[in-house]
């Protein structure tokens, strides 16, 4: 099949491939892609260069319905929605949540899942880009990766949790300092002096605020922390937990950076007969719902994923409207949630 003039142009690299993108076009045309993403959007760029654009995406093949409205209505009234793992359970409830104050806005998801992998997140970040989505809500798993740069000129980012490492039209940042001192600051009160901290990071991404925050504190309070990590499903967890119950001496209490991973503690601990917290104190870090009804009930720290939903919702479709503010920042107070999951260590106890 013989290519378009402007495929020509550009060598026919892109021959055989089933979907253009935006890089492609961004050859093409000799422009970045965050060019070509405001040109297609009618905005930031000449009245010329935009017919140049949309004519060489159009001969390249790059067209779909997201594009057409875009290019009819300057917006495609979607925005995506990149999860860091859609078996997070507080991921879960913050995503239900956001769509809803999206649609307030007229706005609709197009949700995808990393999986709880960074790379995966990355690619996921530029595919979106690629979309001609309006903008694009992320909760990152690597928010000090170089690529944020790039895609952060392509489109508006509102981040949720941490910074990111690029421009962004609003930061929903949660003070991690904060909400990691409450959790060791109760545990060390009740006596625990050796714990384990569980945490869905990955170790290519073993920088985030909350990791730091809990190495820093456990120094300053002399208590000894083992860092391991998980995936973001409770079956997981619980894999993850086995192991870490069967040291010798075990900790005394373990800390999980998600309500999620303290399930799959729970369960790991009933597996080996133990009992929470009469031998092993859990606390959690997400608020969900789940941690009044688990038994004994979770203590954690509570976010207020509503409100953050409602802040995240409210910076990206100010942006998406033209009424961006320069980087608006929200941050988000924790509170801690004391329930049954936590007493002092058996052997205080038993002492006293």
């Amino acid at each position: 099949m013989r290519c378009s003039a402007a495929a020509e142009r550009y060598g026919c690299l892109v021959g055989g491939r089933t979907r253009v993108t935006i890089r492609d076009v961004a050859a093409a045309t000799g422009l970045s892609p965050a060019a070509v993403s405001y040109a297609m959007r009618g905005v930031q760029t000449s009245p010329e260069t935009q017919e140049r654009v949309r004519r060489v995406a159009a001969e390249l093949g790059y067209t779909g319905n997201a594009v057409a409205r875009a290019l009819a209505r300057g917006r495609t009234g979607l925005v995506g929605v990149l999860s860091g793992s859609l078996e997070d359970l507080g991921e879960q409830r913050f995503v239900e949540a956001l769509g809803r104050q999206l649609g307030a806005h007229d706005l609709h998801m197009v949700v995808v899942d990393a999986g709880g992998e960074p790379e995966r997140e990355r690619m996921l970040a530029r595919q979106l880009a690629d979309q001609l989505v309006d903008g694009l809500v992320v909760s990152p798993l690597d928010p000090s990766g170089a690529s944020w740069q790039e895609i952060g000129e392509m489109l508006p980012i509102v981040t949720v949790g941490d910074a990111l490492a690029g421009p962004t039209v609003g930061e929903v940042l949660f003070d991690n300092r904060a909400g990691v001192k409450l959790v060791l600051g109760h545990l060390h009160a009740l006596g625990h002096r050796r714990i384990a901290v569980v945490t869905p990071s990955r170790p290519s991404t073993p920088d985030r605020p909350a990791e730091r925050v809990v190495a820093k504190v456990c120094r300053s309070l002399g208590m000894e922390a083992t860092v391991i990590n998980s995936q973001h499903s409770i079956e997981d967890a619980e894999d993850a937990a086995a192991g870490l119950l069967r040291l010798e001496p075990r900790p005394t209490a373990v800390f999980c950076l998600s309500d999620s991973i303290a399930c799959g503690v729970y369960a790991a601990a009933a597996a080996q007969g133990l009992e929470v917290p009469r031998d092993l104190s859990v606390a959690g870090y997400d608020g969900h719902p789940i941690a009044g009804v688990v038994t004994p009930p979770l203590t954690t720290v509570e976010w207020g994923m509503s409100e953050v939903a409602t802040a995240a919702a409210g910076l990206l479709a100010a942006a998406v409207a033209g009424r961006p503010k320069s980087r608006a920042r929200a941050r988000v107070l924790p509170r801690l949630v004391t329930r049954a999951s936590t007493a002092a260590p058996l052997r205080t106890r038993t002492a006293a």
